[in-house]
């Protein structure tokens, strides 16, 4: 098993019966990620996350009814960690839409969003044809969002830089998501092929080819 799938699976610790209803939830999505991590979504059970938990099965079901329910409400959780890791970012960036670009970008790649335990997650409920649909509903706002900022900004980029390259920034910005998800399939199937830092300036590099003038080509 990987070593820091093994450490994050110590850092879950039984709960305690008389914690507040958040942290009791909070608690139960964070067993279903481990679940999910290690025995993908077939493999989890109510059992299963309750074993992570350390709780009883009637206190899933108190918090969330279904299995199903809990499946949804542990992706919105994912889903809007990763939101509220690149939105900071992108509003604590300097004042120069390269850097507030760039920050969206790096915020991919961070340590606590980028994990392999939580990247099985994603596409756990990526691969899940029967559900994908719905899985796709509870998150879209949030990606069209993304999208909308990061073709703002890369529009502001190409009308500072004059740039004439063929490409429209809508084009940039749908091809930036493709690579989120294509680099980090591969740092979830290939853990000793690449690193998080190696995946972000990948990316670093395709804006580099695109706005030279604007972004610097990351060194080798």
């Amino acid at each position: 098993m990987n070593k820091e799938f093994k450490q994050q699976e110590r850092e879950s610790k039984p709960a305690r019966r008389t914690e507040p209803k958040e942290v009791r939830r909070g608690q139960l999505i964070d067993a279903t990620i481990n679940s999910i991590a290690k025995y993908g979504i077939g493999g989890t059970t109510m059992s299963t996350v309750t074993d992570f938990a350390g709780l009883s099965i009637g206190i899933v079901n108190f918090h969330f009814k279904s299995k199903q329910n809990l499946f949804e409400e542990t992706l919105i959780y994912l889903a809007r960690e990763h939101h509220a890791q690149w939105y900071n970012a992108y509003l604590d960036a300097g004042l120069s839409a390269q850097e507030k670009l760039l920050a969206i970008v790096d915020a991919h790649f961070d340590r606590k969003i980028c994990s392999r335990k939580k990247l099985s997650v994603w596409f756990a409920f990526y691969g899940e044809a029967r559900r994908r649909e719905i899985y796709r509903h509870l998150i879209d706002q949030i990606d069209d969002e993304r999208i909308t900022i990061s073709t703002r900004l890369c529009q502001e980029i190409a009308e500072n830089g004059d740039y004439k390259n063929g490409l429209s920034p809508k084009q940039i910005a749908e091809t930036l998501e493709a690579l989120y998800d294509g680099l980090m399939l591969n740092l979830l199937m290939y853990p000793g092929y690449t690193t998080r830092e190696k995946a972000r300036d990948q990316v670093h590099a395709y804006l580099a080819t695109v706005f030279p003038n604007h972004i610097e080509m990351p060194k080798p």
